[in-house]
């Protein structure tokens, strides 16, 4: 298990690029097939992670999914994260684990992974539980969903400004999740989103998930031009 601090991130006082944060889609029909648009994608510009996030399926799925995609990360240096469950992040090898509020507790996952393992916390639009989450001793928090997403169905919308509130805490970084796109993100890099979490907008681009990454750099790079400064 690498390294909690492989997520490429700068001292409190730096703002670093924002980076994507790369989610897998829910279903994988085939597996060999997805690993070659995996590496095309990790190999088309700068990932910060991979979380694996299968929907409606057995364990044994996601352990053979991740078997299969997890030499494929770390072979260019990408840590991978699992979703929801530590335990399997742990029979995987998976560097880390990202925990729902109705998924394994933070505590629980931080003890079955060790300090040394990245843990992530969903805390939708409440900055209550960003800053629990943050004094308990998460890596990150993520905020969402900012916009309209197919991929999870999700009742909260959050808004924009709650990035900009959490980076002048800067306890830890912050990720930001729903329906991102390199024609919306702009407003959320402007913010201070850390990472974006991203899944349709690559894996449904309709050129390849190496151009999607192309496009998200190009727009990141354009909109930090215009944060705010340190």
């Amino acid at each position: 298990m690498s390294d909690r601090n492989n997520m490429g991130l700068g001292t409190p006082d730096e703002r670093v690029p924002t980076q994507l944060y790369l989610i897998t889609p829910p279903r994988i029909d085939d597996l060999d097939g997805f690993a070659d648009r995996l590496a095309e994608a990790l190999d088309a510009g700068p990932v910060a992670c991979l979380q694996i996030r299968l929907k409606d399926v057995v364990d044994d799925a996601v352990r053979r999914a991740t078997e299969r995609l997890l030499p494929v990360a770390h072979e260019r240096g990408v840590p991978v994260l699992m979703n929801d469950s530590a335990k399997l992040a742990l029979e995987t090898g998976c560097d880390g684990v990202h925990v729902g509020q109705d998924d394994t507790p933070y505590a629980e996952a931080r003890r079955l992974l060790g300090g040394r393992a990245m843990i992530g916390v969903t805390c939708k639009a409440s900055r209550h539980l960003a800053m629990a989450a943050a004094e308990a001793g998460a890596d990150y928090v993520a905020f969402g969903a900012f916009f309209e997403t197919a991929t999870k169905q999700s009742e909260t919308r959050a808004p924009v400004e709650i990035l900009d509130w959490w980076q002048d805490i800067a306890l830890i970084p912050c990720v930001a999740i729903g329906g991102i796109t390199p024609d919306n993100c702009g407003p959320l890099v402007e913010a201070g989103a850390d990472f974006l979490a991203v899944v349709g907008a690559v894996w449904n681009h309709p050129q390849g998930p190496g151009a999607a990454v192309k496009a998200f750099e190009a727009a990141i790079a354009a909109s930090m031009d215009f944060t705010r400064p340190t």
